[in-house]
């Protein structure tokens, strides 16, 4: 959001800066592009349906995430579905806030509101991240998730979570939360394939999720999934077949994350005796392209990466660059000229996200992401 937009104020989008932005597209894809400005214009031009851009158009200015640690395990650690949780997961890699004790929900919310308004943000969403945040007594949840509205800054509750931990009494309790404000569940799925799910030590199976996904659906709950590229044993077909499957699923986003390799996990062990094969930059960025054109155009894409702190990072590195990744992925979207839900036949000019970005101010920080939990 630029400096002098105020909250209520969504910016208007221009058909001309529209055709000239595609115009641009094409003319790069076919070497025509003799000017950085004209190439400037095609990465610009939006090709997918970024969570950003989502929340401008809901809220009319800037919100962000407050990520929050309430003290959950996950079913897959402590013996009620397994021991061990999943081969990849550290959880202080994935959220910072793992990193301490779990503090007050109203006291983390507090410092989030502070450090959101520092960065220009008028909004925040209550993000429940660390393990699984259904996980527990009904009571608990429901104290929690009311802590959590106690702010006026608080625009809506996202809750991290497996599919085999939202029985109805919960879906019940989430449902109940939706005239406050935006309300997100966001399932851990990371593959359709029973065969990969069983070799990470989910604990579930794809039907699973396909069940709780169909329990959350028409609650006015938006429903949002976590998938991992490059997981073990998985081709690019087999990765691209999961989101097939996502896509023809009631889903509203999605969060797409980069296999990376942790301390103090099983994976370091398979990686380190060979048994694990990560993907390389070029491959990784293609195949974020390729299953971007198989999700159709209203899917909301929260998340195309993931990274770890640089002290429980085993491999990759070049994971660290960020930026830089999904920089990669917008030029090769450019490059073949593709975009979300061209596989499934959507012209890019009917998308809700094909439009003329107009320059950042300089005076506005960027938007900071947190380190995704991989649920």
């Amino acid at each position: 959001m630029r400096g002098n937009e105020r909250c209520n104020e969504p910016r208007g989008l221009s058909s001309r800066g529209l055709s000239n932005g595609i115009g641009a597209c094409h003319a790069v894809r076919h070497g025509r592009a003799d000017s950085p400005r004209l190439f400037v214009d095609a990465i610009m031009v939006s090709r997918y349906y970024s969570f950003g851009r989502y929340l401008r158009q809901r809220f009319g200015c800037r919100v962000h995430k407050v990520t929050l640690h309430a003290g959950f395990t996950c079913p897959n650690r402590d013996g009620a579905a397994g021991w061990g949780g999943c081969t990849f997961c550290n959880n202080a890699g994935f959220s910072p806030n793992v990193r301490i004790d779990p503090a007050d929900v109203r006291d983390q919310l507090a410092r989030g509101i502070t450090g959101a308004r520092r960065r220009k943000a008028h909004k925040v969403i209550a993000y429940f991240q660390a393990y699984t945040n259904t996980y527990g007594p009904l009571d608990r949840l429901r104290a929690l998730y009311d802590e959590a509205w106690h702010f006026p800054e608080v625009a809506g509750l996202a809750i991290g979570t497996r599919p085999d931990c939202v029985d109805p009494t919960v879906i019940d309790l989430v449902a109940g939360y939706v005239p406050r404000g935006e309300v997100w569940l966001e399932y851990g799925l990371q593959s359709a394939h029973d065969s990969t799910l069983a070799a990470i030590n989910r604990g579930h199976d794809y039907q699973c999720f396909v069940d709780a996904v169909e329990r959350t659906a028409g609650r006015g709950i938006r429903i949002c999934v976590h998938t991992i590229l490059g997981l073990p044993g998985e081709d690019r077909e087999m990765m691209i077949e999961t989101h097939r499957r996502i896509a023809a699923l009631p889903i509203d986003g999605i969060k797409i994350h980069l296999l990376h390799v942790m301390r103090d996990t099983i994976m370091e062990r398979q990686y380190r005796q060979g048994e694990v094969t990560l993907l390389s930059r070029p491959a990784y960025v293609e195949l974020v392209a390729d299953v971007l054109e198989v999700l159709p155009p209203t899917v909301v894409i929260q998340r195309m990466h993931a990274d770890a702190p640089r002290d429980l990072l085993v491999a990759p590195d070049w994971c660290l660059d960020k930026a830089g990744v999904l920089d990669d992925i917008r030029r090769e979207q450019v490059r073949r000229d593709s975009w979300q839900g061209k596989a499934l036949g959507f012209p890019l000019t009917a998308t809700p996200f094909a439009a003329l970005d107009p320059p950042s101010s300089s005076s506005v920080p960027p938007v900071p992401v947190e380190r995704e939990c991989l649920l």
